[in-house]
């Protein structure tokens, strides 16, 4: 009678346990209904077993240009052919990062820059960009005429800005007391 439990729970369970049958009522058969060439599931490897089977990384770790444009902060359209149209390796993006080329630093200073980059040169949000009708990307030219400008959505979204950033640090005042009163 050893075992009857467990196979009372694979037929109960059927479907559910691999190996075992797929029916419920199936009596007091609990065959294992694995085909020949595959191992039973009770004879699965632990997972400790399976560790030094991985492979690590053997090439370098790429990524695509929208990805590299992104984290440098640049807009993609901008950049040279070569850039967009090849693959940056994580080497190549700390490269660039640390010693930036010619043109990385012009489009940098000049842009055309990304809506995350406009958005934080006029102290916005992205959603705030949108809602005022700036959708496509501005030069640091451009930028500069909306902040002598002040458009009245512009003067909005700042304020709107400066209450989420007040109210951020709010809530983080009281978890900080909150904290400090646990401790």
């Amino acid at each position: 009678m050893s075992g009857r439990r467990s196979c009372q729970i694979r037929t109960h369970l059927a479907g559910v346990t691999p190996g075992t049958y797929a029916s419920r009522n199936d009596g007091v058969s609990c065959e294992p209904v694995t085909r020949p060439g595959y191992r039973p599931w009770s004879d699965l490897p632990d997972t400790a077993d399976t560790l030094d089977l991985m492979k690590s990384q053997t090439g370098p770790q790429t990524m695509k240009p929208a990805t590299a444009a992104k984290k440098l902060g640049v807009y993609l359209p901008a950049t040279p052919a070569e850039f967009q149209e090849g693959v940056v390796s994580r080497a190549e993006l700390n490269e660039l990062q640390t010693d930036p080329p010619q043109w990385l630093q012009e489009l940098r200073r000049n842009g055309p820059h990304p809506r995350p980059v406009v958005a934080a040169r006029l102290g916005v949000s992205i959603a705030g960009l949108a809602r005022g009708g700036v959708t496509e990307p501005l030069t640091t030219e451009q930028i500069e005429e909306l902040r002598q400008e002040q458009p009245e959505w512009l003067e909005k979204e700042r304020a709107t800005q400066a209450e989420v950033r007040k109210e951020a640090a709010r809530i983080k005042n009281l978890k900080k007391e909150k904290g400090a009163r646990q401790s």
